[in-house]
């Protein structure tokens, strides 16, 4: 009987053991805090970075960009040649049709 009591009793003790490590371990991967959510933020981290070099790279792309235009006068020229139609004085502008637009 006694050892019966025993065996009962720490039985008893073991599965309370193993379903409280469960609940922990299961807390620790799946809570708010747990794991797994700190995976899908270390991917999400990843992503922004990324971001953040690409924003990096166009910004020192337009500051180039800004820095031609403020010291290369043939830049800011061929600028204002292209986007605008401008043209120097005595200067003439040819322009042909393709012959597609002819038909």
């Amino acid at each position: 009987m006694i050892i019966l009591k025993f065996i009962n009793n720490t039985f008893l003790k073991l599965i309370i053991i193993l379903s409280f490590l469960g609940l922990i371990s299961a807390w620790l991967l799946f809570g708010d805090r747990g794991f797994i959510h700190l995976q899908k933020l270390e991917m999400e981290k990843q992503v922004y970075l990324e971001k953040i070099d690409l924003l990096e790279k166009a910004n020192q792309e337009l500051m180039n960009e800004i820095n031609k235009f403020r010291n290369d006068k043939e830049y800011k020229e061929s600028l204002v040649k292209r986007n605008l139609g401008m043209i120097k004085e005595n200067e003439t502008i040819y322009m042909f049709r393709d012959d597609e637009d002819s038909k």
